[in-house]
């Protein structure tokens, strides 16, 4: 993983204590609320519905076991003993006192941390697939070039006050795992006669006007890619709407100029910038890139495959987890693994300080020193042996990290909703305890297969339920939780945008509703289909008079 120079260290340090001095001097009425605003968002914190909410940048989501132990420790003494995993691969804290705030900032630069540019309207973190560098349907990892667009847009003048927040992800694999047509960029990494590039999507997103992103440009070669991405800002900077925050997205300009007049605007702005210092150099490249080398695998982990068979034949429990949450891997002999934060009674994503230090302890012990989040709100141990996974598998059960429910229904996601967030309208996370408890069979979660259900308090859709197969959306109605149920959504290379069913329903018909859509996919599906495979043949109509009977 990449590590500070001297610099970045420097750079760090100084921005905390500018912050503290401009932390005490609010507190002491010397600056006024509307003059903090920007300097607190620009540090990720936020006012919530209860105390002050603070969120950590985990860029790509790649941590050292020495900063989960930071982050347990943080939670542990400056909040209430637990953290919480976003969509967007951070780590969020949702009771700092204010005047600890650069306290904590202090000791996340102790280890090469920060919460620089996680909210305000700013570039904000890169993202990527959680399976980076592993993957074994991945063409080039992309890990080093999130971290080459990272440093990029550090701090970047220019881009420090946006239209609105912007967001990018970037994936080197076949399947997408990092959701690239739903942000404001989607870079995916493409090679085309033996030369690397990027395909880049522009204008995707979710919240108020959910937009698939439109390509711009099929193949951009490596040396552009920054060039390229100032281009794409610029022309969001002069043209993006200023004056209605509901129109002021990126989205909202490409669909208002037409994917191809928005790709002719940044073709001739990136022509006067592709030739400037800011073109890439492999020396640049290789510089970052030496960051991510191979971990020092051994060639002898392949012959525990026999031993494993035989251990999944012998414990069922082992094998259904082996099944769920264990992943294919590049390097033989080694395995990914998802330690499940979805256990029910606990809000989604939610990690106490006990677990972090635990999750550090197991990145020691089976997977290098490095551990990771997922935009699916767990957390991933990307090398594993094959013969240290039952090991892991003992380990993950005693510490709450075993259920093997990856990829089923009840791994759902969940924003904090209304119990936290001040602009929810209704609270996101009983809905997922309730469908969680209806829904606690295993036999009929593996027979229903793999769907994916979002759950989001408000039209933010911090929990992505725009692209669940199925969505749950918390409205207001006349100040009572109302909840609209929405299908077909898919966050991959084929996404699509769920589809409203009809009239919302109280939070307490939602299990009973939710139960409904499956027995019909049960019903309606062929041998092979998924849920989303069964929706898209039978229709949208069919789904519906099924959740209405």
């Amino acid at each position: 993983m990449y590590q500070y120079d001297q610099i970045d260290q420097q750079i760090i340090d100084e921005r905390v204590e500018q912050f503290r001095d401009q932390t005490e001097r609010y507190l002491r009425g010397e600056i006024t609320d509307q003059e903090f605003l920007p300097l607190r968002l620009q540090n990720g914190l936020y006012v919530q519905r209860l105390a002050p909410m603070l969120r950590v940048s985990i860029p790509y989501g790649l941590l050292s076991s020495a900063q989960v132990r930071m982050l347990a420790h943080i939670a542990r003494t400056y909040d209430k003993g637990y953290a919480h995993i976003t969509t967007r691969q951070n780590i969020q804290y949702n009771w700092p006192a204010l005047e600890s705030v650069p306290d904590i900032l202090a000791d996340l630069a102790r280890v090469e941390m920060h919460a620089i540019q996680t909210s305000g309207n700013c570039i904000r973190n890169f993202t990527t697939d959680q399976f980076a560098g592993v993957a074994p349907d991945e063409a080039v990892d992309p890990r080093p070039w999130c971290e080459i667009m990272r440093q990029w847009a550090t701090f970047h003048p220019e881009f420090a006050f946006l239209p609105r927040k912007f967001k990018i992800a970037v994936c080197g694999s076949a399947q997408d795992r990092a959701a690239i047509l739903v942000h404001d960029i989607g870079m995916q990494l493409v090679e085309r006669e033996g030369e690397l590039g990027f395909a880049v999507y522009v204008g995707g997103g979710m919240g108020r006007t959910p937009v698939i992103g439109s390509l711009i440009r099929d193949f951009l070669p490596w040396k552009d890619v920054l060039t390229y991405l100032e281009a794409i800002l610029r022309v969001y900077n002069l043209f993006g709407n200023r004056e209605n925050k509901y129109k002021a997205r990126i989205k909202i300009l490409v669909k208002a100029l037409g994917p191809e007049k928005f790709a002719e605007r940044v073709e001739a702005e990136w022509h006067q910038l592709k030739d400037s210092q800011s073109q890439l150099t492999q020396e640049e490249v290789d510089r970052v890139a030496a960051h991510f080398p191979p971990m020092p695998y051994r060639g002898e982990a392949a012959g525990h495959a026999k031993d494993l068979a035989q251990l999944r034949l012998a414990h069922t429990d082992f094998d259904r987890w082996v099944r769920r949450n264990v992943h294919e891997h590049k390097q033989p002999g080694y395995a990914a693994v998802t330690l499940s934060l979805k256990e029910t009674g606990i809000p989604p994503g939610d990690v106490t300080a006990e677990q972090l230090d635990s999750i550090a302890e197991l990145a020691g012990k089976y997977s290098f020193g490095e551990a990771r989040t997922t935009h699916e709100q767990n957390m991933v141990l990307a090398d594993v042996e094959i013969g240290q996974l039952h090991a892991l598998w003992q380990d993950c059960i005693e510490l709450g990290f075993a259920a093997p429910t990856v990829g089923t229904l009840n791994d759902m996601i969940c924003c904090p909703g209304g119990d936290f967030c001040s602009l929810a309208n209704a609270k996101s996370i009983p809905v997922a305890e309730a469908i969680q408890r209806k829904f606690d069979n295993l036999d009929y979660l593996y027979d229903l297969g793999d769907i994916d259900l979002n759950i989001s308090g408000c039209m933010n859709a911090c929990g992505h339920h725009h692209v669940g197969h199925i969505g749950i959306l918390g409205v207001d109605k006349k100040g009572e939780e109302w909840f609209q149920v929405q299908l077909g959504g898919n966050q991959g290379i084929d996404a699509s945008l769920a589809k409203v069913l009809g009239p919302s329903f109280s939070r307490d018909e939602i299990p009973q509703v939710i139960g409904k859509l499956l027995d019909h996919y049960v019903e309606m599906r062929v041998e092979g289909e998924t849920f989303l495979d069964t929706y898209r043949r039978v229709g949208h109509d069919s789904f519906k008079g099924a959740a209405y009977a």
